[in-house]
This record gives structure tokens, sequence and C-alpha cells, in this order.
């Protein structure tokens, strides 16, 4: 059973922001696209092996990340169930391992803002389990991983 929250939201939440030189269009259809996804996201260092995708509401994106951690080369194991998807503005996933009872599962929220001279700012927020948990992931670099991960998406973009 995955473990009720504890904490106010504002010390459960990591938030990453990144500044696009692409339509919201653009961003937002990178996230949709199986092999899109395959192509840029993860950390630097890592590459993702794309076990399942149906990425619709209810659907999920069952994928392996493989890179080199702690001397060694890993897998880790990562499920995201997709709950909403708002064509252009929004998407919010469910992201965590494939074990039903997953106790540090979170929810992520990607917001994608068109501004006016055509860029797009992508905000990825996401709300842990724990204010604990959130210090845990934190610790182990999440937001320098996150970082990585949509300057990955950048230079897919820019392609």
């Amino acid at each position: 059973m995955t473990q009720e929250p504890r904490g106010a939201p504002s010390d459960r939440e990591l938030v990453v922001v990144k500044v696009f030189a692409h339509p919201r269009e653009r961003v937002f259809g990178a996230w949709l696209n199986p092999v899109a996804l395959a192509q840029w996201y993860g950390p630097d260092g890592f590459t993702v092996e794309t076990l399942d995708a149906d990425i619709r509401i209810g659907g999920l994106w069952r994928f392996d990340m493989v890179g080199r951690f702690e001397g060694q080369v890993q897998r880790f194991p990562s499920l995201m169930r997709f709950i909403e998807i708002v064509p252009h503005e929004r998407i919010v996933v469910d992201y965590g391992s494939p074990e039903p009872d997953d106790p540090h599962r979170f929810r992520m929220t990607i917001t994608f803002d068109a501004q006016a001279d055509g860029k797009t700012v992508l905000t990825l927020r996401q709300l842990h389990p724990s204010r604990e948990r959130r210090h845990e992931v934190m610790a182990f670099g999440a937001v320098e991983y996150g970082l990585q991960t949509l300057d990955s998406l950048a230079a897919w973009l820019a392609r």
C-alpha cells in the first residue's frame, strides 16, 4: 500500500523550470511520443529502454533507465501512469517503480506556458509522499538530474 502523504504540499514538492526556444506544441508533443521520450528522457549518462508505451489518460509508459551508478551498470525499472493530459498545457503522471505498492511513488505535473516571443516555459513539479522522501531525492541529486533531463529535451528539440 502506498503511504499516506505527510507534510504540507510545499514541504513535499520539488520544482524544476526551464525555458525552451520552441513553441509549446512542439515541447508538449515530445512528451507524448514514446519514440521521442526514449531518445531524450533521463539524466546524463543514462539511456531509456521502453518496455510498454500507452501514452493516453489511464495509459502507462513502463521503461528501464540504464546507466552507470556507483561504478556499475544498473537498471532502474520505472513506470509513469498518465492521470491527466490537457493538450499543449499540462500532463500529470504518477511516477515510480512498476511495483504496485511502491512507497516512493510521486505525482509529477508538467505545465507548458507559451510566451509572446514563441518560447515555452516548462515547469516540472514533483509532489512526494513525505517531506522526508523529498529530502532523500534532493540529496541524491534529483534537481540536477531533472535539469539534465530538460537539457536533453532542449538538445533533442534543437535537432
